[in-house]
């Protein structure tokens, strides 16, 4: 995956895990819900791991999501 595509897959999740709500991160990204679950799956294929699930009318992240997370927040 080009690196221009790693960028907004991670700054997609990176929203969507301040937010825990992919209508909310699409809305401050200005993107579509799609465009943003399509980044998350990009995401999650490239790094081999299942970074989301739902939770109710949100979603909630796995335990590699959380670590993900925690590693974006410091950058």
């Amino acid at each position: 995956m080009p690196g221009r595509h790693n960028y907004r897959a991670l700054q997609a999740f990176e929203a969507v895990s301040r937010h825990l709500s992919i209508s909310k991160a699409a809305s401050e990204l200005g993107v579509t819900q799609s465009a943003i679950s399509h980044q998350i799956r990009l995401l999650s294929t490239t790094l081999g791991e299942r970074l989301l699930r739902k939770d109710g009318r949100g979603v909630a992240l796995t335990p590699a999501g959380e670590k993900l997370a925690k590693r974006l927040q410091s950058a």
